[in-house]
């Protein structure tokens, strides 16, 4: 009895190999007696018949094989090493039953054993079981496994620095295949640890670019994520691709902003904006990767970005917006998202503050020794790059949008002595010109749609301000208000027809594309003409007007004779270019000699392209037989010859004869035939002035626009409409005549006497001036209140002094004093 317990005690403690357990016994028959034979594959099939058939005893199998794989490594035994992840991969692979959670726990163990280990042979083993591992879809889910070691491991081993180059690339390209297992394992399984946290996020992405970031030359070839083949597989840069895009495509819309962040960071710690190339990159793959719903916010996280980088160099925010560029373009249509008008906000309050950087030198508009040095070609390399995203961002909107956009931007365009919203509180004249300059670039970006309803593509509340632009004495505005003005009205592209002024004997050749007037476009017409045919005029009476402006006026009056014109838009047309005659012949206008010749050969070469139009034949002979004295008698006046390089125009223009001209009487005449108003046609053209118009010098865009508006809304058709009709008679005329005369000379007298006294009065008299109203405000209010304030009667009607007196109630119970800035 002795002796068999004996024995039985040996038994148990190992010493008697038939008494031990039978899966001991399986898992030590996997060995051979030299590692270098490999895994015994007839045991191991024993030993996978066995756990299959006794599932319970799979976590006992599984602690087993780690305790010797740990004995293993702590021997330097790495054959029986990879022998037992051989036999533990093989089983996982193998069993899937409800005891698969407490084996994965043993497997996980080796795998951390491993991965802990300096030996990168050890490294790369532990991680290719670990990826096997990960794609396998466990029947049973679990409550307490945890990855956040395998996410910081294979975080380093992405930046492993190891001195064999081979082996360094091994060892990344295991580190990356590892986080693409744990972002398989986890993303999709939500008991397990959210691998969108900020913690585990911060370290994939980063990771994860850091090689994509070492072979910048290769681009992302597809929009979708890519399908590789064994050959890719070996180039790190391009598995790093195939897992960053797998973990944006499995990104929810919730998870968007945490898979972004990080990239955000990373390329502000390594300051790779600068550089744009691997910045795009980055950001293709991410707009390419994630679903088209999701684009926006995308977008506005970079909006986000670049406004907490404000006060950065402009190479960052150049970078940061040539990234939106690249992102606007791919994302699809209507993805700006709901916040439409913030994307053009954002972009235009950059625009302005870059201008503002620019001309003041300085961030926080001082010059302090110790601000950052701006330099300006980088602000305008910026400024270029914000105009050009506004407009990417605007060709991905439909037309509403666009122009509600428009009025946006129209809203923020800097008006002197109407609205002072500069970024600086001491922005000057330089600074509002360019940020005037700036955003009617952008509007030009805007603008570059066709629509069918110019009503709607130029509505009163866009096109009054627009026009007001092309009254300034800054001949780029007028340019560029006049180049917004074409890419609206031009719907046919028949724009680059008129590129250049000439005298087409055939128009045919320009193959223009004529559509018929809708009624749409006569009513715009009909509301907008005369404001369109005045602003034409007084940007042909500009000193400052140089070729490209007659280039630009022409091309609007061309555009505006084949997309908008009906008979009577025909017939302003034409008495429009023979004011334009008219005023290039007045002496009274200060224009040069040059300006003058330009208008003659901007009126030639007009009504050469209407008359044919037209298709009137004397009308065609009779503007062909001027053209033709011209060219013999007066080159100077067509265009040939004012539009070049070396062009060899006269002194002066003092005596021109009337055989060079186009006659009035003959075209009223001749289209009078033709069934046009000769009434109409015989009546020169004579624009609508405004007050500010008859000043000799304009002062202020503001004047101009507040004075326009008075006196367009004073003319306009709808208000005559709703003025009530009266009986008019001999008298009332006659008195009407009389009284008007008077009352309009006493008026102008009494606004231009104003005028000059705030422009050129000392501050002090004005000060006076208006110090003087308020006191005599004052002491009206004073008598005002004095009678209407009293304080309740009393029974008596009065109250006695000690004395037996008696006391008046009229004494005004308080006194109000009124600030002088309150008093107009």
């Amino acid at each position: 009895m002795y002796t068999h317990t004996s024995l039985l005690y040996l038994g148990v403690c190992g010493c008697c190999g038939a008494l031990r357990p039978r899966y001991k016994r399986l898992v030590d028959n996997i060995f051979p007696e030299d590692p270098e034979d490999g895994l015994v594959k007839s045991n191991m099939e024993k030993l996978t018949f066995y756990a299959l058939s006794a599932p319970e005893k799979l976590d006992r199998i599984g602690a087993y094989l780690s305790e010797r794989l740990s004995r293993d490594v702590a021997r330097h035994r790495y054959g029986y090493v990879c022998i037992a992840m051989e036999a533990l991969d093989q089983l996982l692979m193998a069993c899937h039953c409800q005891s698969i959670n407490l084996f994965v726990e043993s497997f996980l163990k080796m795998v951390r054993k491993l991965l802990e280990s300096d030996k990168p042979s050890l490294q790369i083993l532990g991680t290719n079981s670990f990826v096997k591992f990960a794609n396998i879809e466990e029947d049973t889910p679990s409550y307490h496994r945890s990855y956040d070691f395998f996410v910081s491991r294979f975080s380093e081993m992405c930046h492993s620095s190891y001195e064999d180059p081979d082996i360094r690339t091994n060892i990344r390209m295991a580190g990356i295949r590892g986080l693409q297992g744990v972002v398989r394992k986890t993303v999709n399984d939500e008991l397990q640890a959210n691998i969108w946290d900020p913690q585990h996020m911060d370290k994939i992405v980063p990771s994860l670019l850091f090689n994509l970031q070492s072979e910048e030359g290769t681009e992302s070839r597809s929009p979708s994520p890519l399908q590789a083949s064994e050959k890719e597989k070996e180039s790190p840069v391009e598995l790093t691709e195939r897992c960053f895009r797998e973990l944006l495509g499995r990104a929810a819309f919730g998870n968007i902003k945490s898979a972004v962040t990080p990239v955000l960071m990373h390329l502000d710690n390594h300051s790779l904006w600068e550089g744009k190339t691997f910045a795009v990159r980055c950001f293709k793959i991410i707009m390419y990767s994630i679903q088209s719903q999701h684009s926006h916010l995308v977008i506005q996280q970079l909006l986000g970005h670049l406004d907490a980088n404000s006060k950065n160099s402009a190479t960052v925010r150049a970078g940061i917006v040539e990234v939106l560029l690249e992102a606007a373009a791919i994302a699809a249509s209507g993805s700006v998202g709901p916040t439409v008008l913030e994307v053009f906000n954002t972009l235009v309050k950059q625009l302005r503050l870059s201008v503002d950087y620019e001309l003041t030198g300085s961030y926080d508009g001082s010059t302090n020794i110790g601000t950052k040095i701006i330099k300006a070609h980088e602000e305008r390399q910026l400024q270029e790059a914000v105009i050009r995203t506004i407009g990417s961002f605007a060709n991905t909107l439909p037309t509403y949008q666009r122009s509600e956009v428009m009025l946006f931007i129209m809203g923020k365009i800097p008006v002197p002595g109407v609205s002072l919203t500069l970024p600086s509180s001491d922005s000057g004249p330089e600074v509002t010109r360019m940020i005037q300059i700036m955003l009617l670039k952008s509007l030009v970006q805007v603008t570059g749609f066709q629509t069918t309803n110019m009503l709607t593509a130029l509505p009163s509340s866009f096109l009054e301000p627009l026009l007001s632009f092309s009254l300034t004495e800054d001949p780029e505005i007028r340019l560029l208000v006049l180049e917004i003005l074409l890419s609206l009205i031009d719907r046919h592209e028949n724009r680059p027809k008129f590129s250049r002024i000439s005298i087409v004997s055939d128009i045919s050749v320009l193959k223009l594309k004529l559509d018929k007037c809708s009624r749409q476009d006569n009513l715009f017409m009909k509301k907008h003409g005369q404001q369109l045919y005045r602003h034409i005029y007084l940007n042909c009476k500009e000193e400052t007007s140089a070729q490209e402006h007659y280039e630009t006026l022409f091309a609007l009056l061309g555009l505006l004779s084949v997309e908008l014109a009906n008979e009577e838009v025909v017939v302003d047309l034409i008495r429009l270019a023979l004011a334009l005659q008219d005023l290039a012949l007045c002496t009274d206008e200060p224009l040069p000699t040059y300006n003058r010749c330009a208008v003659h050969a901007l009126a030639a070469a007009y009504l050469n392209l209407i008359c044919q139009l037209t298709t009137v034949p004397a009308f065609c002979q009779h503007i062909h037989e001027v053209i033709e004295v011209r060219r013999k008698e007066k080159p100077y006046l067509l265009p040939e010859d004012v539009f070049t390089q070396k062009s060899k125009l006269p002194s002066s223009l003092d005596k021109i004869d009337a055989d060079v001209l186009f006659l009035q009487s003959k075209i009223t005449e001749v289209l009078g035939g033709s069934g046009y108003n000769t009434e109409r046609l015989g009546t020169p053209y004579v624009p609508q002035y405004t007050d500010e118009d008859r000043l000799s010098k304009r002062k202020s865009i503001g004047e101009t626009i507040s004075i326009q508006m008075d006196v367009e809304s004073r003319n306009s058709p709808e208000k005559k409409e709703r003025t009530p009709a009266e009986e008019i008679t001999f008298e009332t005329l006659k008195n009407a005549i009389v009284d008007s005369v008077g009352m309009e000379e006493q008026e102008r007298e009494r606004r231009r006497q104003v005028v000059e006294k705030f422009q050129k009065a000392p501050f002090e008299e004005i000060a006076a001036h208006c110090g003087a109203r308020a006191t005599m405000l004052q002491s009206k209010l004073n008598q005002i209140f004095e009678i209407t304030i009293r304080p309740p009667p009393s029974p008596s009607g009065t109250i006695s002094s000690g004395y037996g007196q008696t006391q008046s109630r009229s004494v005004p119970i308080y006194e109000m004093k009124f600030p002088d800035l309150c008093v107009y």
